[in-house]
């Protein structure tokens, strides 16, 4: 299905070929007339015409999201905001509307996923917490799939750990479990020839988004999540050097799973440890495959190891690895 309009709850989700021509119409007929568009200029030159029509725009600044969020905030004017982006520009966006109680739309520009989750942490200097998600999602896969090689594969891990980890946490259900895995399928399609399939990324991206807003996460996402926030990493690559050694963690605790997982990747012969090896190739593709090269020093493992193992979602795993477990993972990583 290349082209379709998903109504789940309060939320449109609009995706295809195109769809970015159709955001202005869209935009209107949902209530968000003189919209506060946030965006990069790299996002904002990729479609002018939502610029154009913004009351206002505001360049969301390279910086954890609550400082990120917070530095634009004031700007915002109580209008209905816009995403155009990445996870860093629409979770700032949802952010923001969960402090002022705002609408919020995306147009997803990376295969974050944050354009169909709740998770978002709050602007800084804000002490309520609340969690909203867009209420309009413009999916056009030649913007979600924009990012050059290799970003686009850093980024299409970050969304393949969306897919997966929704297949084992204690909220699962069947839905989530054929997004996931369908998700899984479509992303190992999307990287798998010589020239990535910007469609099949897309479309995947979406579904493992989904999944993982119905089912959660766990101790991968914990991990790379700490990781960015201790040690300042890129999100998307972190996930790549991350997503195989953790998988690997996964091999004895669910053994069934990960059969059916490297199936749906693509593995020749349905095995635990042939879905790791799997994922390994395709995360290969982002250039990074060590932590090292993302400035991380062996200093700081201990702090990530302790941060994490205070994050309650860690449990969301299936025997949730240890203190030992973490460390090693991580200077093997390293």
């Amino acid at each position: 299905m290349a082209d379709f309009t998903w109504i789940d709850g309060e939320r449109l989700i609009r995706f295809g070929s195109g769809a970015l021509g159709e955001a202005a119409s869209l935009l209107e007929q949902r209530g968000f007339a003189g919209y506060a568009l946030l965006t990069t200029a790299r996002a904002a030159a990729a479609a002018p015409a939502l610029a154009s029509a913004a009351g206002v725009v505001l360049e969301v600044p390279t910086a954890p999201v609550p400082e990120a969020a917070a530095a634009v905030r004031g700007e915002v004017g109580g209008r209905p905001l816009v995403a155009l982006g990445g996870g860093r520009v629409i979770d700032s966006a949802k952010a923001i509307a969960a402090a002022d109680e705002l609408a919020v739309a995306a147009l997803p520009t990376t295969l974050s996923g944050a354009e169909l989750t709740r998770f978002h942490r709050m602007p800084a200097g804000v002490e309520t917490w609340g969690l909203v998600r867009p209420s309009l999602v413009v999916a056009d896969p030649s913007l979600m799939a924009s990012q050059p090689m290799p970003q686009l594969a850093a980024s299409a891990m970050n969304a393949l750990a969306h897919a997966i980890e929704p297949l084992y946490t204690p909220l699962t259900n069947p839905a989530a479990e054929m997004c996931g895995m369908r998700a899984a399928e479509l992303i190992a399609r999307g990287l798998g020839a010589s020239e990535p399939d910007r469609e099949s990324l897309a479309l995947g991206a979406l579904l493992a988004g989904w999944a993982s807003g119905s089912a959660g996460y766990a101790f991968i996402h914990v991990v790379c999540q700490t990781i960015v926030r201790v040690a300042g990493t890129p999100h998307a690559q972190t996930y790549a050097v991350m997503l195989p050694r953790g998988l690997r963690l996964l091999e004895p605790r669910l053994p069934e799973l990960m059969t059916r997982l490297a199936r749906a990747l693509g593995a020749a012969e349905p095995a635990p440890e042939l879905a790791t090896a799997r994922v390994a190739h395709l995360a290969a593709q982002a250039h990074v495959t060590r932590l090292g090269a993302l400035g991380v020093e062996a200093e700081v493992l201990p702090e990530v190891v302790a941060a994490a193992r205070e994050r309650p979602e860690l449990a969301n795993t299936p025997e949730p690895p240890d203190a030992d477990e973490l460390h090693q993972m991580l200077v093997e990583a390293l």
